[in-house]
């Protein structure tokens, strides 16, 4: 309509060119604006800084047209005139990502005013040049009497890493000194800062706090709490954000899904999908791919296929989180899978090939290799390392070493771990130290397998040796370095050494450590005697698995807690958690040292009620409790049902109860 009005017009002006121009630009159409500048130019009007500046905004300008412009600024004297059009070629060159021109820019304006400064200091935020944003921010509060609430958002997008939080906090407080806590934009940026900072008891008071919420408040606190250790609040922040009336958008949906997803609870899930649908945005393609994602990773198939045709205009994230399901259960249907979205012309990137390799049999493996080396990723380090990965697990070593030899140069560390991890899996415990000790750089992963690769050999001076080396290189432990160093201090029952890796866990922050590391700890003190610590850290624990359970079990049979071991398998089935083999076993073994004949009969026949066939672990347990407490005939009876042989060990057992008995009935005669 503004077309056909300007189209229609008998005498133009610049003010008219100007409207159009900018209304063309506002919404996208370049070519347009573009041809509607030069015949405003061959009309004899002199563009002005509102022409400029209309024409930068466009969303789809391009460098080049931008350079002549930015000639044109300074031959006609606009760009030293005022800020105005200085600023609109900040913004261009900050789109395109020429942070340098854009520089330049900045340096070269001889007027400034806040909203240049405000664009530069987001556009540094933007791009993770973190120490000069805040330094450009430091000269604005020393240059302006005040700021905007964009001068806050900029730098506070900016800050990313843990090192920048006290910066944050005075940002913070300099935001309450101005007077601009109350503006929801800056709440929002104050709450997404901290976030980031996973310092959610300060997330948490500050939307208290935020009135007038928006939309974009609720999805802040709900994104955080779905990257959080606690993804169930992201769920209750959801339901109260509906009770107050908010309408939930595409990225509320994705990050309620996205907790869903670490929760793995159906039930949840389902009913965050039927509010998707009851709002007609299930056929959005990242709120179905997250769909899909989910219930891939919940195991339910039929779900994840049906949201993946739901989606009208399919991408390759929304093809690779099908593949990655199907990879998980059935390898045939993820390649046929690929094959398929090539032949939709779909591109697959390294996340595709790393999903079908993930189970991968030898001959899929074989055709999905030659894929990749026609499409050019041969020597794409992710792919690269899932090639090795696969070619180890499907045992195929010889092939998954010749990666090695036909590099010209030196591996990356990631690959090259892959390979130093098959040698430490196939016990070459001196390759795969030869092997690493070649990386100029190793990474956390490198030390962790060669940790693991001495603990394995039995070297267990020369575990805390590499450990205290790693220190020093100021590479930061993880989950798994602290599971290898306190499962040697299990094996070699060294108490003083696995409290130290403990206070040492307490030290760096006892929260980042996952329950894998609690287990072992439970499972250390346990075998070093401790039994009060395991308790303790048990009883800590907010998250439990099976594991957890038996390691606490196995704690306090060993320590000849028998009655208590008993209570806490109950307790485990009655919270939900069903045992396996090895709970069984550690049971069984706690009955054995507590001589609860009764009670390990019992447990070991509800093992049928859980479909367990009982392995020789089981028997030897059984056996050994029957014979060491006098019950030779049933030990004899549970050895001739054995569906299998019983091993030397079980003999043993069995014959030392006899003699047990015989001794027993000796000095019952000496005494007569």
């Amino acid at each position: 309509m503004a077309h056909k009005v300007f189209d229609n017009m008998p005498q133009r002006n610049k003010v008219s060119y100007n409207s159009i121009i900018s209304c063309f630009s506002k919404y996208g159409y370049l070519e347009e604006a573009w041809r509607t500048f030069c015949e405003m130019i061959d009309c004899g009007f002199r563009p002005n800084n509102f022409t400029l500046s209309g024409l930068l905004s466009c969303a789809s300008m391009d460098v080049g047209r931008g350079i002549m412009l930015q000639a044109l600024a300074i031959k006609n004297g606009l760009f030293c005139s005022d800020a105005f059009v200085g600023t609109a070629f900040l913004g261009l060159f900050g789109r395109c990502g020429w942070l340098d021109e854009a520089f330049h820019v900045f340096e070269d304006m001889p007027n400034k005013s806040l909203v240049t400064w405000n664009s530069m200091i987001s556009l540094l935020g933007h791009h993770g040049f973190v120490e000069d944003c805040v330094v450009l921010f430091r000269k604005l509060v020393r240059k302006e009497g005040s700021l905007s609430k964009c001068s806050f958002e900029g730098v506070l997008s900016g800050l990313v890493c843990e090192e920048d939080l006290e910066f944050g906090g005075q940002i913070h407080g300099l935001v309450i000194k101005s007077g601009l806590d109350c503006e929801v934009l800056v709440s929002n940026s104050l709450i997404n800062m901290y976030a980031r900072f996973s310092s959610m008891s300060q997330v948490e008071k500050l939307f208290e706090e935020v009135d007038g919420r928006d939309v974009v408040t609720w999805n802040t606190i709900i994104s955080a709490f779905s990257k959080s250790k606690n993804p169930g609040k992201a769920l209750e922040v959801f339901l109260k954000m509906s009770e107050d009336g908010i309408m939930p958008n595409q990225t509320t949906f994705v990050s309620v899904i996205n907790s869903c997803t670490s929760l793995l609870v159906p039930m949840c899930g389902e009913y965050v999908h039927g509010k998707i649908v009851k709002t007609a945005l299930e056929t959005d393609v990242y709120l179905g791919s997250a769909l899909v994602d989910y219930y891939a990773k919940c195991g339910k198939l039929d779900n994840a296929h049906y949201c993946f045709r739901e989606i009208h205009q399919k991408n390759v994230v929304s093809w690779n989180s099908l593949i990655l399901g199907y990879a998980n259960k059935c390898s045939f249907a993820s390649v046929s899978l690929l094959l398929e979205m090539l032949k939709l012309g779909f591109r697959p990137n390294e996340f595709s090939f790393s999903a079908v390799l993930k189970s991968s049999l030898v001959l899929e493996l074989k055709q999905i290799h030659s894929l990749t080396i026609r499409l050019g990723y041969e020597n794409n380090e992710y792919v690269l390392t899932s090639l090795i990965t696969s070619y180890g697990r499907n045992g195929l070593i010889t092939d998954a070493l010749i990666f090695v030899k036909a590099s010209e140069t030196l591996l990356a560390v990631v690959p090259a771990n892959s390979i130093a991890g098959i040698y430490n899996r196939s016990g070459q415990y001196f390759e795969t130290l030869k092997f690493l000790s070649q990386l100029e750089e190793p990474d956390t992963v490198s030390w962790n397998i060669v940790i693991a690769a001495c603990a394995r050999n039995g070297n267990y001076n020369e575990v805390f040796e590499l450990f205290k080396h790693m220190r020093v290189a100021q590479m930061l432990p993880d989950n798994y370095t602290y599971t290898s160093l306190l499962c040697v201090c299990s094996k070699v029952c060294n108490l003083a050494l696995g409290s130290s890796i403990h206070g040492l866990l307490i030290k760096t922050n006892f929260s980042y450590f996952d329950i894998v590391v609690r287990n072992v700890l439970i499972d250390m003190y346990g075998k070093c005697g401790n039994l009060e610590s395991s308790v303790k850290i048990f009883d800590s624990m907010t998250q439990r698995n099976l594991i957890t359970w038996t390691a606490l079990i196995s704690a306090l049979g060993i320590n000849g807690c028998a009655q208590e071991a008993l209570e806490r398998f109950n307790d485990m089935e009655f919270l939900g958690s069903r045992p396996d083999k090895v709970a069984f076993i550690a049971v069984l073994t706690a009955c054995r040292h507590g001589a609860l004949v009764r009670e390990g009969m019992q447990l070991f026949g509800k093992m049928n009620n859980y479909h367990i066939e009982p392995d020789m672990d089981h028997y030897h347990c059984l056996v050994d409790l029957l014979a060491r407490n006098g019950h030779l005939e049933e030990a004899e009876k549970v050895i001739s049902c054995m569906p299998f042989p019983p091993d030397a060990q079980i003999w043993r057992s069995f014959l030392e109860g006899c003699k047990k008995r015989r001794n027993t009935e000796d000095h019952a005669v000496c005494i007569k």
